[in-house]
């Protein structure tokens, strides 16, 4: 599991308004915490493009696996056992990175 790839994940149970179900995940902490833990940082993606602010809108393509148009949630981050984590999908790229990391830049400032 390393930055940037996109994950098929189960996310239940969850509470109130999380993000649930099976779903892709983009991981999101770095690869050091990847590799030495059991856990992960990851952001859910939905295909209920709402276009937040923010947040990421990811083409269907060859290189991200994903099916449909997909917005990466970045207001849900959360951190997940990796036993949640189901396959890869895919991956995004470096750009595509700094979007997602400037978007929590912008949530935790204001």
């Amino acid at each position: 599991m390393k930055q940037k790839q996109i994950w098929l994940a189960d996310l239940n149970p969850v509470k109130g308004q999380e993000q649930k179900g099976k779903r892709p995940v983009l991981i999101i902490s770095g690869n050091a915490m990847n590799d030495h833990l059991g856990i992960v940082i990851a952001c859910p993606l939905t295909t209920q493009v709402k276009k937040f602010a923010g947040c990421l809108v990811l083409q269907p393509e060859k290189d991200n696996g994903l099916k449909n148009k997909s917005e990466v949630l970045t207001f849900q981050i959360r951190t997940i056992d990796k036993d949640r984590l189901i396959h890869q999908i895919g991956t995004i790229t470096d750009q595509q990175l700094e979007v997602v990391i400037s978007g929590l830049n912008d949530i935790l400032r204001y």
